[in-house]
């Protein structure tokens, strides 16, 4: 079967991490037996940042920005696939980005045709229900393809009632839905009011192939980690404040943040305010392999973050061997949990259940090597990208039989 995966958060030269876990579905994919070709939607517009600092008299972000714009190819082989990203343009992501799927229609549209022509397109699947899966819906309607849509959580968790009902319509559309938890096949059925074609397809997570001996990072003083974007949904804020309310051996105990975004400025305020910058390690947004390198490094990994559909940061703190934090009534932590003690919950916005939550963890180094193993068990039974590969690909086998 020949699959073409199109996707908006895929990842480029400028931007090696945005949507990284698109990328390695279709490689599992690839591995499960499917041929897979990528058309990565490319917005050539620099960030609002950027414009803001050249009205405050600083050209050299928007510079910058230019310059990474200009150096990105059409197309790429990263990992033996084949990337095509095509170039839209649209208005500002704020006022209206439920809208963006029709500026990217006709660009993406001519992509597939060519690719139809030179190669023979079997379906086609999009991740996210917009702006990716209704730019291709009509392509696909026009051509008989079939159409899989994989929702993420963003699509049916946190757009508006107009984005809400357009994105009812993409799904209702679509021959099949993979969704990232039960929490958001949950969503996508209130939404469409229907469960038909809706199905749970976890994503993966794997160890970096050396892995460091856990809690490697701070010369044996303990350390904790978030991985993600620095966003306020993630807390980052709630562990620096439990940072501070841990006594006795965890007192030096290290935060490393592994990430960035808009936050960062006033997390790193806040970390002096609270008088605990000195145990804050602020590495910024690495690269996928690293970032998986410094994860493995630290003992426990903590994101009491809100609106999580699922959290692959968690899978992959499980995969290399840490326990992880996040909130109790999150669905994806939630799902986790349930299926290891090594998934840690607590009350979202509960600093002092949090820091009850990292005590109990890692003061006890016996507990702290159950949960280590627990926790690769755990990933190794239910996350790894080879399950996510062949459930993938079954799915579209069960579309493509159903259309013969």
């Amino acid at each position: 079967m020949k699959v073409c995966v199109v996707a908006e958060f895929y990842p480029r030269r400028r931007e090696p991490v945005r949507g990284v876990w698109a990328h390695r579905q279709a490689l599992a994919a690839r591995d499960a037996g499917a041929e897979v070709k990528v058309i990565a939607l490319e917005r050539p517009v620099p960030p609002v940042a950027t414009v803001a600092a050249l009205r405050r008299g600083d050209p050299a972000p928007l510079l910058a920005s230019l310059r990474e714009l200009a150096a990105q190819p059409r197309h790429e082989v990263r990992d033996g696939l084949e990337i095509e990203y095509v170039r839209y343009l649209s208005p500002p992501r704020p006022r209206s980005y439920g809208r963006w799927h029709a500026w990217a229609r006709a660009p993406l549209r001519r992509a597939l045709a060519r690719l139809d022509a030179g190669w023979g397109i079997d379906l086609v699947h999009a991740h996210y229900a917009l702006p990716a899966g209704a730019a291709a819906s009509a392509f696909a309607r026009e051509r008989r393809l079939p159409l899989v849509v994989s929702v993420h959580g963003g699509d049916v968790f946190l757009a508006g009632p107009p984005v809400r009902a357009l994105v009812a319509d993409v799904l209702r559309g679509a021959d099949a839905v993979l969704c990232n938890s039960q929490a958001t096949r949950a969503r996508c059925e209130a939404l469409t009011g229907t469960a038909a074609g809706l199905e749970v397809v976890h994503l993966g997570a794997a160890a970096p192939a050396a892995a460091p001996p856990a809690g490697a990072a701070g010369n044996g003083v303990p350390s904790i980690a978030t991985v993600g974007d620095v966003v306020e949904r993630k807390r980052h804020a709630d562990v620096l404040r439990a940072l501070r309310l841990l006594e006795g051996p965890l007192e030096q105990l290290r935060y490393r943040v592994i990430g960035a975004g808009p936050e960062l400025g006033s997390l790193r305020r806040l970390a002096d305010e609270l008088g605990v910058a000195g145990r804050v390690e602020w590495l910024g947004q690495l690269e996928p392999d690293p970032a998986l390198s410094e994860l493995a490094r630290s003992s426990l990994m903590a994101m009491p973050s809100v609106d999580e559909a699922f959290g692959v940061a968690y899978v992959e703190a499980l995969a290399c061997g840490l326990p992880a934090i996040g909130c109790r009534g999150e669905g994806g932590p939630e799902e986790i949990a349930a299926l290891s003690e090594a998934m840690v919950l607590v009350p979202p916005g509960d600093v002092a259940a949090l820091a009850q939550a990292i005590e109990r963890v890692l003061s006890d180094p016996q507990r702290l090597r159950d949960l280590s193993r627990a926790a690769r068990d755990c990933a190794g039974e239910h996350f790894t990208w080879e399950l996510c590969g062949r459930r993938t690909v079954a799915a579209y086998r069960r579309v493509l039989e159903a259309q013969r």
